[in-house]
């Protein structure tokens, strides 16, 4: 057997080479499997479940099925049956466990809601059909119904050959709900309206949904999710949300979504947690059945079924919503038996210990491949963080065909570094592995903070650097030295991150301006209030406070990124780290980064060995337009001096005056 590529470009990875090649041929033998059956010759093929389950217009009326293999009898009920059980309604079961009814035109209407009453053997109860693709909630009584969505005039997607910018992928991870500045559910209207905008404007070239799949629990960031094929409705309708793609596309945003398949809702009557009277139709059985963390069910990636609800979640959000793409949440849970619980991932041999879902892995790798075979040029990224090898390789090479992966140990660094070291402890050498420690062979997603460190309990990183005084010197003016400090460090702690990113970046909504707080949904225990769980954007609007400054820094930066080509896929030279300075420098194209850390220190004529040619400034953190003191004149062209003993290594001094606390970057012109 040719070894594969995976193995190839990490030697260290010989030894596991049989584990690597089983589950590499076991994903392989799958799809094989999977597609055996009747006129399927693709992956594409067998993923198309949600054109036959669930409710359908045909020609003289409509077609329901479900896949209920524990079911005794099925009832379709609603306003037609007077929501109660009719044989006129009742489903016949056909084959492998599938159920159908037949109904007239005039049944149902656009608009009506409907829903099943399932018996089995020794009981029986009222559920939402498992491929539903709408499902509201009575605002009243807060019951959840399937929704017949067929309307008279449906809106038609325009941008279905939309191709991503990845060059680089610069993410704006948002929250529909919470993005207006009201306290309140906001809408995919006004996102579109009020919110892409910005987005576009701010110079990020993606957007990252979150809790796009309906759940019923808001608080829960759609993380349980009960209805797999449902945009959520609190957000609007579904029309809605594909104008809010198409518009995304047309000002070159690509739209992902957070996709989870990593484990459902435990909901009964509202998701699959009990869907026939059988627990485990879609779930593990036995004690692998319920997250011991997440208080929630564990998809059986080793059944075919399951395989084809999941694999036709992912095509159904490419195909019927034009999404771009998707971002896997909780792949660490998935791939081990213990969800990654307790375990340390030291050695490569902990990857390889017999710990992991075998099926798991098979199911991740089938759905990279059938994703990117329905749109060639659709992005994946797995949010994992114990460091499988192969996870952001590609599947031909042995890995499980990701694009990206999330450097996840990057904002994890951060925010140990501002919570445990003084300012005088912060070390380049330790920042510059830690932004740039990854797998050669794998593209990342940068990171300084997403929506996980602003969660109720924790905050943001403006906010563990300014504290309180955010409330009370944010005043242009009025600025003290807690302020100037925290908004200096939150520019260079981005600046570090996104100028040394192999894939991408990521920014979580409103920390680009430094958001205050934290974020946390209504609830109970805080009186079911919205005050956090919105933006603020009217605080980056007005020109008199100084979150301002921080939102013009973090522009210009992606701007200066994307004026590179292929930046993110050029070799970062490093140039100098001297620990006992606090001083870090790069290049990388012609670009030299430079970071003064030190909290006290100014340098003069700082020396730093480059490619001889003059350098101009190009960004600077400290620029009074970024709420800088402007202690450097930014004009002055600097002119590298030659030096006989590094004249072999093509390399001359630049001399440059760094401020305590500042970055600079600067460009090659000649």
């Amino acid at each position: 057997m040719e070894t594969l590529n995976l193995i190839k470009n990490d030697p260290w990875l010989e030894p596991f080479a049989g584990a690597i090649n089983g589950r590499h041929q076991y994903a392989l033998s799958k799809e094989g499997e999977l597609i055996a059956n009747g006129d399927r010759k693709t992956l594409s093929d067998f993923a198309t479940g949600y054109l036959y389950f669930g409710l359908h217009r045909t020609e003289n009326g409509w077609i329901f099925r479900e896949w209920a293999p524990n079911a005794t009898q099925i009832f379709l009920i609603g306003a037609f049956s007077d929501w109660k059980e009719n044989a006129d309604y009742s489903l016949k079961r056909i084959d492998n466990g599938n159920w159908e009814i037949e109904l007239p035109a005039g049944t149902l209407q656009h608009g009506d809601l409907y829903k099943l009453i399932v018996h089995w053997n020794g009981g029986a109860g009222e559920r939402i059909p498992a491929w539903a693709s709408r499902v509201v909630q009575d605002s009243n009584t807060g019951i959840f119904s399937a929704q017949v969505w067929e309307p008279e005039h449906p809106y038609i997607l325009k941008s279905h050959s939309f191709k991503p910018t990845v060059d680089p992928l610069l993410i704006y991870e948002c929250h529909i709900g919470m993005a207006q500045q009201e306290e309140k559910v906001g809408t995919y209207n006004e996102f579109r309206e009020k919110i892409l905008p910005r987005i576009a404007k701010a110079g990020y070239n993606c957007i990252q949904i979150m809790a796009l799949q309906e759940h019923p629990y808001y608080g829960s960031f759609g993380y349980h999710v009960s209805n797999f094929f449902a945009p959520s409705s609190r957000f609007g309708t579904p029309d809605e949300l594909k104008e809010l793609i198409d518009v995304a596309h047309t000002l070159g945003i690509a739209v992902i979504m957070d996709i989870v398949h990593s484990h459902a809702a435990k909901n009964e009557v509202e998701g699959l947690g009990n869907f026939a009277g059988d627990p485990y139709q879609y779930f593990y059985p036995g004690a692998r059945r319920e997250h011991p963390a997440w208080d929630s069910l564990c998809f059986d990636y080793g059944k075919n079924e399951v395989l084809h609800f999941l694999l036709s979640n992912c095509k159904y959000w490419l195909e019927e919503y034009g999404l771009d793409g998707f971002r896997f949440d909780g792949v660490t849970s998935m791939l081990y038996y213990s969800h990654g619980l307790g375990e340390s991932f030291v050695h490569y041999a902990d990857y390889f210990n017999g710990h992991q879902d075998d099926n798991a892995i098979c199911y991740l790798t089938l759905a990279n491949k059938l994703i990117h075979a329905v749109k060639p040029h659709a992005i994946t990224v797995a949010e994992e963080v114990s460091g499988m090898p192969g996870l952001a390789a590609a599947v031909e090479d042995g890995g499980y065909g990701f694009d990206y992966r999330m450097a996840m140990n990057i904002p994890d660094y951060w925010i140990k570094t501002i919570k445990e070291k003084i300012d005088e402890d912060w070390k380049p050498s330790s920042i510059l592995w830690e932004v740039t420690n990854r797998r050669q062979d794998e593209k990342t997603i940068s990171y300084t903070e997403s929506h996980d460190q602003a969660l109720v309990g924790d905050k943001t990183i403006i906010f563990r650097l300014i504290d309180a005084d955010m409330y009370w010197h944010m005043q242009k003016g009025d600025e003290n030295y807690i302020v100037h400090r925290g908004i200096a460090l939150h520019k260079m702690i981005r600046l570090v991150t996104a100028t040394t990113i192999n894939g991408g970046y990521l920014n979580f909504m409103g920390n680009e301006f430094g958001h205050p707080e934290w974020i946390d949904f209504p609830r109970e225990g805080n009186g079911w209030s919205y005050k956090y769980a919105r933006r603020q954007w009217d605080l980056a609007d007005n020109q008199e406070l100084a979150y301002h400054y921080m939102a013009d820094f973090d522009a210009d930066m992606l701007h200066l990124i994307k004026s590179a080509k292929s930046f993110e896929e050029s070799s970062i030279q490093e140039i100098l780290k001297n620990d006992n300075d606090q001083v870090l420098a790069y290049s990388r194209k012609d670009f030299v980064f430079v970071f003064n850390f030190n909290p006290k220190h100014s340098f003069t004529d700082y020396g730093l060995l480059v490619s001889p040619g003059t350098y101009e400034v190009v960004l600077n953190t400290d620029n009074p337009t970024y709420g800088g003191y402007g202690l450097t004149d930014d004009t002055v062209k600097h002119y590298t001096i030659s030096d006989p003993l590094y004249k072999a290594d093509k390399k001359e001094w630049l001399k440059l005056y760094i401020p305590a606390r500042t970055a600079v970057v600067l460009k090659k012109t000649e």
